[in-house]
């Protein structure tokens, strides 16, 4: 029986390159896994973890995927390679057919928690990652089974039936072709009904994710569970051989088990929203401002300034190197004031907190009061100076609050103590007059002597 129109099957699956031998099946599964790790990558990127991780992850899961997909393979149809007639070195030829999905996820993930460990990360995150891109590696991965032209289902006589050679139809135990399909060419293509069935799994997973924000592995639990509900009615169409528990094959048990179990792991898991722990590469913090050689905060403000200018009041002032004072009178000294330097100009900030205090502060009235001038013994009567009160100037002084030390003597002190207040740091006022020096002091009545 041959239908009009069907699905042919390849002429052969092997070719050679000079002595290498390239196989269809080798390459559906290397291009398979080439389109996982590059989905997880970018999964994982999303994610906010370092790149490279799901490479590095796969060193580990790919090699124990391959064995664990085969021992499964050779588990549960041990009777193509053991026993009377059968040949134990073809359980290692892999690259004629035969992994057990079921053995690779099992194993695989041994070897992904493995990788995990090593780099401090989650595998339940990293399940979340790789899980589309698995649907996709095994819908690639089962047209390697197209071109061996095995795992096919019952006789189909419709336009998308799959064509096979009568070398590859069933047989029986004993190598000779089965009676029942040796006239019957067509089946069901249940390869590519698992193909179809994995890309849909994977716009699932990929649609779920992004709308409901699946983490801490129900991503990979819903992939787990649509895959098995779809393999369920997919092996219930096959006809390769299969060991049969209460009439069913041994992989519809397992999908079943598998799919109860990834379905109880999505309700257990439904209110977990945690972060998780993915490996993120850390990021550099941004320098503080106000430090030294920059800064986006004007100096005075924000807390470096404010500490900084906290230690002012603290610490001493540097001392000048002192220079020797001169002997003439005093009053020949009002003319080196005006070489003093300016002051820095102080913040706006402490201007405004200054100018409150004094605004607060009582002003004392300046004494009416004066001393009887003296009898300089000519006759001739001379103005005294008036006394300045010296609080008003230190109150509404920029700075105040500052330790300040008198650095001049009244007009005809001596050396000595002209030299001993010399080590302390001149201030000045607002008009270039040094606030440190104070007039005579009031109640004395002693006269300014013109110096001649």
């Amino acid at each position: 029986m041959q239908p009009v129109a069907f699905i042919p099957s390849p002429s052969q699956g092997v070719w050679h390159l000079g002595f290498v031998p390239i196989r269809a099946y080798a390459l559906m599964i290397i291009i398979g896994i080439v389109v996982a790790v590059w989905l997880g990558e970018r999964r994982w990127a999303a994610k906010g973890g370092a790149p490279g991780v799901i490479v590095d992850v796969a060193v580990w899961a790919v090699p124990f995927g391959l064995i664990g997909g085969r021992l499964y393979h050779v588990l549960t149809d041990y009777q193509r390679y053991f026993g009377e007639g059968r040949d134990p070195v073809d359980a290692l030829k892999i690259w004629e057919g035969g992994l057990g999905i079921w053995g690779a996820v099992l194993l695989g993930a041994v070897g992904a928690l493995i990788g995990c460990r090593r780099r401090g990360i989650s595998v339940a995150a990293l399940g979340d990652a790789v899980a589309p891109g698995i649907a996709l590696a095994q819908a690639i991965g089962r047209w390697g089974n197209y071109w061996n032209q095995e795992l096919y289902g019952r006789p189909l006589d419709t336009f998308w039936a799959l064509k096979i050679d009568q070398a590859h139809r069933p047989r029986l135990a004993d190598g000779s072709l089965d009676p029942r399909y040796a006239d019957i060419a067509t089946y069901h293509p249940t390869f590519l009904y698992e193909s179809l069935w994995c890309v849909g799994v994977a716009v699932l997973v990929l649609w779920a994710d992004r709308r409901f924000k699946l983490t801490h592995g129900r991503a990979f639990a819903l992939y787990v569970a649509a895959y098995t509900a779809g393999r369920f009615w997919i092996e219930w169409l096959r006809i390769d051989d299969a060991h049969h528990i209460l009439g069913m094959r041994l992989n519809d048990w397992t999908s079943l088990i598998v799919f109860l179990g990834a379905v109880g792991y999505l309700y257990w898991a439904r209110g977990k929203s945690g972060p998780e722990e993915v490996g993120a590469v850390p990021r550099t913090e941004p320098e503080a401002s106000g430090s030294a050689g920059g800064g986006d905060e004007p100096d005075g403000e924000g807390p470096a300034a404010s500490t900084s200018h906290a230690g002012k009041d603290d610490e001493a002032p540097e001392k000048p190197v002192a220079e020797p004072v001169s002997e003439e009178p005093a009053a020949d000294a009002a003319p080196a004031l005006e070489s003093v330097d300016e002051p820095e100009p102080v913040d706006e900030p402490e201007r405004e907190t200054a100018s409150a205090e004094a605004a607060t502060d009582p002003v004392p009235a300046p004494p009416t009061d004066t001393a009887p001038p003296k009898d300089t013994g000519t006759g001739t009567d001379t103005d005294t100076v008036p006394p300045t009160d010296t609080d008003k100037d230190k109150d509404t002084e920029p700075g105040a609050g500052e330790k300040r030390e008198t650095a001049a003597a009244p007009a005809g002190a001596g050396a000595d103590t002209a030299a001993g207040d010399a080590g302390s740091t001149p201030v000045t006022g607002e008009n270039g007059v040094r606030d440190d020096v104070e007039p005579a002091e009031a109640g004395k009545g002693e006269p300014v002597k013109d110096g001649k």
